[in-house]
């Protein structure tokens, strides 16, 4: 009764790697969204700064 057959190692290491796979897949997708919002950021502060050198130099 204490011996494990060989499919059900091979499920609970499925099913243990699908787990992972899902905390890992949600962890890239979060960090993606977050690097996207930054770079995002960063492009807007730059065209703000072009759009007040052009405003200026229109005055």
């Amino acid at each position: 009764m204490g011996a494990y057959n060989g499919g059900d190692l091979l499920f609970q290491f499925f099913s243990f790697g699908l787990i992972i796979l899902l905390i890992v897949l949600t962890v890239f997708l979060f960090r993606s969204y977050s690097q996207r919002w930054k770079k995002l950021d960063k492009i807007e502060k730059k065209l703000d700064t072009i759009m007040e050198q052009v405003k200026k130099m229109n005055d």
